[in-house]
């Protein structure tokens, strides 16, 4: 499998297998809506698209990065989330880098939203699609979040090698620039747990898999194949 890892703004063409990785925090986020119940995360291109989307659908959870805002019910931070019932809702997601990664890739065959809490799940999809190619679009900073990387790196190892250990990649991760910035509270809308939250390696057992749908870009929970299935020998 030939790995290529680029930033949002290193995308020219659509490829055909897209791994947008966003650890601290959209699909950490993400998985854990999921884990409470969400049916389905609607991505947003804006965030007046989100608040449209809320009008037009008010059972929808609007979520965004930053601090509460009026027509919003919560906010990308899976420490806050975690508490959130979201028994078959639809989640309507708009963020800086994660979700503007996703639909920059929207035509891609397949694409799968990412971070340590899926990173095993999301390698033995790959590894049982064996495609030639994949593109893991690192989202944060420009391409150069440290974090991101390393969680790309990390899945595109563990799908061609499972024996690769978690510990050093987590570690870059532990010590990136995002983590900073949420233990000193320059982001807005944190939870002290935010980070150890962002860092728990495959506390799912879910791979997410986004695509289009009447026009809306939609993620959706994707059973992983068994740990067995498509192994590298």
């Amino acid at each position: 499998m030939d790995a290529r890892f680029l930033g949002i703004d290193e995308l020219v063409d659509a490829p055909q297998v897209a791994v947008v990785v966003d650890v601290m925090r959209a699909f950490t986020v993400a998985a854990w809506a999921f884990a409470r119940g969400a049916e389905k995360i609607v991505l947003a291109e804006s965030l007046d698209e989100a608040l449209a989307l809320k009008a037009r659908h008010p059972d929808w959870v609007a979520l965004k990065d930053g601090p509460p805002a009026p027509g919003f019910d919560a906010v990308n931070s899976p420490g806050r989330l975690r508490a959130v019932g979201l028994g078959g809702r639809t989640v309507v997601q708009k963020t800086t880098a994660g979700t503007v990664g996703a639909l920059a890739v929207k035509e891609a065959s397949l694409v799968l939203c990412a971070g340590f809490v899926v990173a095993e799940a999301t390698a033995r999809l790959l590894r049982t699609r064996a495609p030639d190619s994949v593109t893991f679009v690192v989202t944060g900073e420009g391409g150069r979040a440290d974090e991101d990387l390393a969680c790309a790196q990390y899945i595109a190892r563990r799908a061609t090698e499972g024996g690769t250990d978690a510990a050093e990649f987590l570690r870059r991760a532990a010590d990136s620039r995002a983590a900073a910035e949420l233990a000193q509270g320059v982001r807005q809308g944190v939870h002290p747990d935010d980070i150890a939250l962002c860092l728990e390696l495959d506390r799912f057992s879910f791979a997410m898999v986004a695509a289009l749908e009447d026009a809306l870009m939609v993620v959706r929970p994707c059973a992983a194949p068994s740990p067995g299935e498509g192994a590298p020998s």
